[in-house]
């Protein structure tokens, strides 16, 4: 019996299609199907309906699934187990945000790739709340977003890595204006809504009574502040202050009074953490982001 081909069941089971489980887990529909037909060989009975549009878990196959599940999750704990604090292994699914890949995750993951050479990382990068709910889902075993913010899935915890502060960005030839001078003179270019960063701008500007005039919609703080630079409007973005001096020249000012922060957390599933190499790439993040801060102090 393969333990992927019951990965793969699994993913049939909660996704509710063969195209959608592949999808999920990175194969084509045609493998699924192989992969399942394997299964219903080897155990001399049909897992699946297909008489359906949507195929439907057989009595067996409802029985085999608690099966799977726990047989999986007990796989999944062997490495752990057989790690000690010196030498981690094993594997782990880290979603991560974009300002993360682009500031101290990389260095993170090089520090522990030499300092855990049989842990494997598998990186996916997403907005928070996508990556939310693939943790929510067991598709990633922790991700690193910022704090959650509602509605948000249920079941999860968080671990604070660092800190973001929000800032206005414009051009040099804004400087000194207020806000409300500047969104009225300009478009404003908005942090894409359906990320948290996005919401918490919306409901700070909201609060303040402003109404900026619409421009783009982006989800990247590197484009949006190239944006800001060729003079294309006025933003406002979540910077840490290890990434502020990469920043383009442009104009900046704290953006909320008192400015807004938020926090890039670790985000795991409550009932069944990644304890130890979560807790590995947690230090590794933090020892990332005091290693840029020194540099920027020198």
């Amino acid at each position: 019996m393969s333990l992927r081909a019951l990965r793969t069941f699994l993913a049939i089971a909660k996704h509710g299609t063969f195209a959608r489980a592949g999808t999920a887990i990175g194969l084509t529909q045609s493998a699924v199907s192989l992969q399942v037909k394997a299964l219903e060989r080897e155990f001399g009975t049909p897992l699946f309906d297909r008489s359906t549009r949507h195929p439907r878990l057989t009595e067996a196959g409802r029985r085999l699934l608690s099966r799977a599940e726990n047989l999986v999750s007990l796989y999944d704990t062997i490495p752990e187990t057989l790690s000690d604090e010196r030498n981690l292994t094993g594997r782990l699914r880290l979603g991560a945000i974009q300002t993360a890949l682009a500031g101290p995750l990389p260095e993170a993951l090089a520090a522990l790739r030499q300092a855990h050479p049989g842990l494997r990382i598998h990186v996916s990068a997403g907005m928070s709340a996508e990556l939310a709910q693939r943790v929510a889902a067991d598709e990633l075993d922790a991700a690193i977003t910022t704090e959650p913010v509602r509605p948000h899935p249920g079941g999860l915890t968080w671990t604070a890595l660092y800190e973001d502060r929000f800032w206005v960005l414009a051009p040099e030839s804004q400087a000194g204006r207020p806000l409300q001078a500047m969104l009225r003179d300009l478009p404003f270019i908005q942090f894409d809504p359906r990320a948290w960063a996005g919401r918490t701008i919306a409901r700070e500007l909201r609060r303040q009574g402003l109404e900026p005039q619409q421009g783009m919609v982006l989800d990247s703080r590197d484009v949006i502040a190239r944006m800001v630079e060729r003079g294309l409007g006025v933003a406002v973005v979540p910077v840490s202050e290890a990434m502020l001096p990469a920043l383009p020249a442009i104009h900046r000012a704290p953006f909320g009074k008192p400015q807004l922060r938020r926090d890039v957390v670790l985000l795991e599933r409550r009932e069944r953490p990644a304890k130890k190499l979560a807790e590995a790439i947690a230090e590794a993040v933090r020892q990332s982001m005091r290693i840029s801060q020194v540099k920027q102090k020198k």
